[in-house]
């Protein structure tokens, strides 16, 4: 049996995860109190259900302490177990708060909306690096279902993904990176009039930066560099490993480099790649 852990900040995307899970024809469970989740996988794998999908989060109190163990335990007797977690900048979990003018669970009448999102990032944060995180800060619902269904497709199995992710300086460094390179140096495709609505997919904002020497040589060097450590990182049984890179709007230069490096690395370990910017417009 598979089964797919979300936890993660209030507001933060959990809800949309889980519904694309539920499409993706997982059985869905919001709000499991973790003393019940061994209980509950365990019963469902007797009753054959191969793909379970499960919310856990800051309303099942005190308990969230005890999920490690449970994740253990599951591991233990052969359940595949994946854990995602979702979490957003506390601007952004202010705004989506005010639009949907919905409560915060752990608001209280003497607590303000900003102190009940502290409090509810403190109280995860010992399970915030149990698995995959990913900084939903400014996303779409649509950029979002579309890099947790890259998440459920990828592989099972054991071994290290390789995800490379590009972004935009000017909307800020994603959270969820482990190693950021920046290309703002290399030559801006937004300055041609042509290439400026294009994106780094594109064949002429490709053909622009290949003519560029010092594109393939900073290029080059990411790619030793990655090269050269992932096998660290391998025997230090991390499961992801993020690399993000970024350019002044993240549309043209890092979009570019991200889907090179994914196609240099697509033979060597599993591989994903995202693009920011692009999944927030």
């Amino acid at each position: 049996m598979k089964l797919v852990l979300i936890s993660g900040l209030s507001g933060s995307g959990k809800s949309v995860a889980l519904n694309l899970l539920e499409d993706s024809g997982y059985y869905c469970v919001d709000n499991l109190p973790v003393v019940m989740l061994t209980v509950l996988a365990r019963m469902l794998r007797d009753e054959n259900v191969s793909k379970v999908a499960v919310a856990i989060d800051a309303r099942s109190g005190h308990g969230i302490d005890l999920l490690p163990s449970k994740i253990e335990k599951l591991k233990a007797v052969g359940i595949d177990v994946t854990f995602l977690f979702l979490f957003s900048h506390e601007e952004t979990l202010l705004k989506r708060y005010s639009e949907s003018r919905r409560r915060h669970p752990l608001a209280t009448a003497d607590q303000t909306l900003d102190e009940a999102i502290r409090a509810e990032r403190t109280m995860l944060e010992p399970i915030a690096a149990l698995g995959h995180r990913i900084d939903t800060s400014g996303m779409k619902a649509s950029g979002l279902r579309e890099w947790v269904r890259q998440f459920i497709e990828v592989e099972p199995g054991r071994g290290l993904t390789l995800m490379f992710e590009s972004f935009g300086f000017k909307h800020g460094i994603p959270l969820d990176a482990d190693l950021v390179f920046d290309v703002r140096c290399l030559p801006n495709p937004f300055y041609d009039p042509d290439l400026r609505p294009l994106t780094g997919k594109d064949q002429p904002v490709i053909d622009f930066l290949e003519a560029a020497g010092e594109v393939a040589l900073m290029r080059d060097d990411i790619h030793r560099f990655v090269a050269t450590w992932l096998p660290s990182y391998i025997r230090d049984n991390r499961n992801y490993l993020t690399v993000a890179i970024g350019c002044t709007g993240g549309q043209h230069r890092s979009v570019y480099m991200a889907e090179w490096l994914a196609r240099a690395f697509g033979d060597r370990v599993r591989v994903l790649v995202r693009h920011r910017t692009l999944a927030c417009n």
